[in-house]
């Protein structure tokens, strides 16, 4: 079984991107269930996308992914990276943007978000996280909308280097 969450905040594409990942994992012949926690996504709440693969042939009986669980976070904004750390599992590979967002709850909390202060925590608490320079990815590609892709990309990029698993989700069998 593979546990992947995908953790932004509304607006940055997360549902689009789980959907991407599960047609490719659908498309392998794997089964695959997603889900969605929203909270106020339409524009700047946080937003948590699961996708369950049973890439060994597995039924994928429920959606979510538990605590401890996930094989992979892509974390389009630090501050949610952070907030999904609970669901990784202890040798999980977590993928975050460098540039943060402060979501419509962090706004409402009075203290200020400092991305850079995420990130940092998310340093030392994770053995297997890479920090994406998503400006870049944006950049190249002419648009923030491209954010989603990009770390998704990255994602599988890096979990095939670390050999995570995320990649075969997608890889070719040719």
């Amino acid at each position: 079984m593979l546990n992947v969450l995908i953790a932004g905040v509304g607006g940055q594409g997360s549902v689009l991107a789980a959907k991407i990942l599960a047609q490719a994992a659908t498309a392998k012949g794997w089964q695959v269930r997603t889900a969605e926690t929203i909270g106020m996504a339409q524009r700047g709440g946080n937003v948590l996308s699961h996708v369950r693969m049973g890439n060994f042939g597995e039924r994928v009986y429920a959606p979510l992914v538990a605590q401890g669980q996930a094989d992979c976070i892509i974390a389009l904004e630090p501050g949610e990276g952070l907030r999904a750390l609970p669901y990784l599992a202890q040798q999980g590979l977590l993928v975050s943007a460098q540039t943060g967002i402060a979501s419509v709850t962090a706004g409402l909390s009075g203290s200020p978000y400092v991305p850079e202060d995420a990130l940092a925590s998310l340093k030392a608490q994770v053995s297997n996280f890479v920090v994406v320079d998503d400006a870049a990815i944006c950049n190249a590609a002419g648009s923030r909308k491209a954010l989603n892709i990009g770390l998704l990309a990255a994602a599988i990029r890096y979990s095939i280097e670390k050999d995570c698993g995320l990649g075969n989700a997608i890889r070719s069998e040719e």
